[in-house]
Formats: structure tokens, sequence, C-alpha cells
């Protein structure tokens, strides 16, 4: 680029300086358009020394000092007759060793255990959750106490009351365990009535095994949120009940409906009173008795040798999150 200046500067033409620097006349124009580098700026005098910072750090990071704030060991260091620099100076040392943060261990709360129930007939394991009900007014709500058995879907229990409490949840769990047997497992959520004293002394006492979900994780108490699902979707379902004896009144004939003509596909369409009963072996026999003769009669209807649809069939088991399955590793 030089020689091209040079060449221009005696009178040159830039076409014949670029034909003998073999330069783009555009070339010297982009060079002067670039900005000049600024110089390196000195250092400040009133810098600190690599000394000085190291002070500070030891100073900050000593057993008295490294629970406080820089401006609280600021002061502490002037009581002590030690100056090593301003409150700012403090917080640019740090800075650079990524201090400027808690430099204290914090507590951490263990992982949640994540629930893993299983249920392999009625009355093992227990599931129930409150819903809130809408009154006649804003702001006015019923509780709903709902309590399920997973295995066989049957409501085993439902109250309505006006509000939400510990005694409540367990006076209903006296009723429920009184007609239908005491359960090895009583799930629910982390909600204040599902832990409360009155339902942990009742189910310690009856030696009940307690299981909650995780905080924050719905998904942990699938069963009872999915019923309440099933109600509030339900056509019959009001906007809202005019008092509590309209509630209580309606879950009472939901249940009822729910329990003794609800065929649910998650025990093979059976209604959720024959499996908890133990009727459901004798609609099933029924059910094959006339798939049987269907077959007899219209063979070619049918491309299976099996008797039972899967559909119609109940599971061996129900789980509340099942264990995870460890991933197979691919053939060599």
């Amino acid at each position: 680029m030089d020689a091209y200046r040079q060449l221009t500067a005696s009178g040159s033409s830039t076409r014949a300086a670029a034909a003998l620097t073999g330069l783009p006349r555009a070339a010297e124009a982009r060079d002067r358009a670039r900005p000049t580098p600024a110089p390196a700026r000195p250092a400040p005098v009133n810098a600190l020394t690599e000394p000085e910072r190291q002070a500070i750090r030891e100073a900050l990071t000593s057993d008295d000092l490294v629970d406080l704030a820089p401006a609280a060991a600021f002061a502490v260091l002037l009581e002590q007759g030690r100056y090593l620099g301003s409150v700012s100076t403090f917080y640019r040392v740090l800075r650079c060793e990524d201090q400027v943060r808690e430099r204290r261990r914090q507590a951490r709360h263990a992982p949640r255990a994540r629930p893993e129930l299983t249920a392999t007939g009625p009355g093992q394991v227990y599931s129930w959750d409150i819903t809130k009900l809408k009154g006649p007014a804003k702001g006015v709500y019923y509780d709903a106490y709902v309590m399920i058995d997973i295995y066989s879907r049957y409501i085993v229990g439902v109250h309505v009351h006006h509000r939400e409490t510990g005694v409540l949840a367990a006076e209903m769990m006296r009723e429920v365990f009184g007609v239908h047997g005491i359960p090895h497992v009583v799930h629910a959520d982390r909600g204040t009535s599902m832990t409360s004293k009155d339902v942990a002394t009742l189910l310690e006492d009856l030696q009940v095994t307690r299981s909650h979900s995780r905080p924050k994780v719905s998904n942990d108490n699938p069963f009872s949120e999915a019923w309440f699902k099933t109600a509030k979707y339900s056509p019959l379902f009001p906007e809202y009940f005019p008092d509590l004896t309209a509630a209580q009144r309606f879950m009472t004939d939901f249940v009822n409906w729910y329990n003794h003509c609800h065929h649910h596909r998650g025990i093979g369409l059976h209604t959720p009173a024959d499996v908890h009963h133990g009727r459901h072996q004798a609609v099933n026999q029924r059910r094959r008795h006339v798939l049987e003769r269907a077959r007899t009669e219209h063979p070619e209807r049918f491309t299976t040798a099996q008797t039972l649809p899967k559909a119609l069939q109940l599971p061996e088991q129900v789980w509340i999150n099942p264990p995870e399955q460890p991933a197979e590793t691919p053939a060599a």
C-alpha cells in the first residue's frame, strides 16, 4: 500500500499505480477508511498491584469475613486498622474471581422420592384429593373430598363440606375404612389437609402407609385428577351449585352412576362396582359365552382365536408411576 501511495503522489494515475502494484484502486480508499487502532492505554497510576489484589482476595475469603458482604467486610477491616481498598474495589476483585454472588455453602433440599405404587386387586391402594365446586356467588366454593380405589376405580368415599380441614378428611377416612376395609397405602398430594396431623395420626394408628406426590407434580396423583376431569366435563355438571345441599346431592348421584353404570376402559370396560366387589369374573364369563356363540354362527367374521378382546380384559396390576425400564443396549 505504501508503494501505491508513493506512485500516486509522484503523479502516476491510480490505474497505472494499480497495475504496477497489483492492488485494486479501491484498496487505498478502504485502507484509508479503516479506523486507526487506539494506542495502548497506560495502566492508571492508582491501579492495584498484584500483591494488593491478592491481599484483598485473602481477606474476603478468610474465615471471619467470608460470610460478610463486601461493604460489611470493608467496615470490619477499617475497625481492625486495615485499609485494602474501597468497596467498589472489593467488588471488582471479586468479580474477576467470579465471586460476586453468595460465597457460602448453600443448603440443598434432597430430591423428593418418586412415588411408585402398585395394586393387584381392590382394597390395596387408595388415592384421594380435594376439588373445588363453584358456589352461588363469586368467591364461594365447596370442597369435595373424594377417595378412589386405584385398581377398581371405585369411589369408596365422597364428602362435600364448606371448608377444607384435616379433621374433616380424617372423618371421611374413618367412614371409608369402616365400610370398605383398611388399605395398605393411602396416596395423596401435599395439600394442607393431606399432610395434616389428624390424617397422619389416623393412618399411623391404623398402620397404613402414607404416600405423597412430589411438589408441583400433578402426574403423581393421576387417578384422582382423572376422576375430577370426568366429573367436571360431564354434560350434567352444573355451572354452579346454589347451596351446599345441592352440591352434596349432585356428587352423591354422580358417584352412584360412576360406580354402578360407567363402563371404564381402564378396567376392561367393567363398572367399578363389578371389579371392586368381584363380580367381573361372572360378567366376563357371560361375555365369553356370547362371543363363542357368535363365533360358532359366523366363524368367517373372526380373525383370531382369542375369545375375549384385549379391550375387555382386566389389567393384572395398576401402577402409580411404574418403574422406569432400563434402556436396551443395541446388539453389537
